[in-house]
């Protein structure tokens, strides 16, 4: 099976950094061998495009938003404007420039219909950052001001999507319009929250964390005792999507403060942007505690030195040699 392929620029914030015994690595995922809208935009600084309705080649099957659609083969010459239709209007969160959008899509040729790629049939949907550099120009625009739920086609001429140079490993010319059925499930930004079941924080020997769901920063009280030697990873709220794996990577909202004095030292909050990593690239509590946590939920993470930065903490991060770290974590996806 194909992996898709992904172009997500490292995150900011210490959290892209591993514990002691970091090997250097970039935060960035690693790209796979399909191409994907994601998998070599084109460098060049095209202006926007005008965004026409058409022509657009017509679905012959699988309309439903959700399902496998079926394309038929462009008739005539594709626009050489940026082509989009709403095939099913959503009512979720709308897109903006910047947002994660998690989508099924179909990717094929105008001239001849060749699928070059689908995550249908990989029954994993995409996730991915619509920022220049991160996709192909015909999606950021197609997609900035669309609702979650929306089925959208698109026809991206070569300005909007691999250049002059195409994609040879996928089959795709310099010279070729692509078309793209998008089914955006989800959008995710600086504003998003976990959404579940609220659970009881009874223990009063550990910190209590805020339950707000509205896209602001929850509170995190540590009491006054000393810490627990071991880690802990809690559910303040428990969503309802899959569990994440030790070796996925997780897009989250974070907020990380000292037990020492409750001083914050990092918050994608405080940026207003989201960050996402792999598991296996960020210090070992983040790693140990989040495994196994389902997708859409809070989790709080207390993390002794010994598995966060023990001695060697990052430089200018405010953090102390052997501090104990709190985090409350919100999972907002599996990319």
């Amino acid at each position: 099976m194909r992996r898709r392929s992904l172009l997500i620029a490292a995150p900011a914030g210490l959290l892209a950094l591993a514990g002691c015994g970091d090997d250097g690595k970039s935060d960035k995922a690693e790209a796979g061998d399909s191409p994907s809208p994601s998998g070599s935009p084109s460098s060049s600084a095209a202006p926007p495009p005008k965004i026409v309705d058409g022509p657009l080649p017509a679905v012959t099957a699988g309309q439903k938003f959700g399902a496998k659609p079926t394309v038929a083969k462009g008739s005539g010459d594709p626009s050489k404007d940026l082509a989009v239709k709403t095939l099913v209007a959503g009512t979720g969160r709308t897109v903006a420039e910047n947002d994660y959008v998690q989508a099924h899509y179909l990717g094929q040729v105008w001239s001849s219909a060749k699928v070059f790629d689908n995550s249908y049939d990989r029954r994993t949907p995409l996730l991915i950052q619509l920022a220049q550099g991160q996709i192909i120009d015909g999606w950021r625009y197609a997609l900035t001001g669309r609702k979650a739920g929306s089925r959208v086609q698109m026809a991206v001429p070569p300005t909007w999507g691999y250049g002059t140079s195409g994609n040879e490993q996928a089959g795709i010319k310099g010279t070729d319009t692509l078309v793209f059925v998008v089914d955006v499930q989800e959008v995710f930004n600086g504003k998003s929250s976990a959404k579940g079941a609220v659970v009881a924080q009874d223990d009063i020997d550990l910190p209590k964390v805020g339950t707000n769901t509205d896209g602001k920063a929850p509170s995190i009280d540590v009491p006054k005792k000393a810490a627990p030697k071991k880690l802990v990873a809690n559910y303040v709220i428990e969503g309802d999507g899959d569990e994440v794996g030790e070796n996925e990577t997780v897009l989250v909202q974070y907020k990380g403060v000292l037990w020492a004095d409750g001083k914050e030292f990092d918050s994608t909050y405080s940026r207003g942007q989201l960050t996402s990593f792999s598991l296996q690239q960020v210090v070992k509590g983040w790693g140990q505690g989040l495994a196994g946590k389902k997708v859409g939920s809070r989790v709080v993470i207390v993390i002794p030195p010994s598995l966060g930065y023990g001695d060697n903490p990052p430089q200018g991060s405010g953090i102390k040699k052997d501090s104990v770290l709190v985090f409350t974590v919100d999972i907002l996806a599996k990319m």
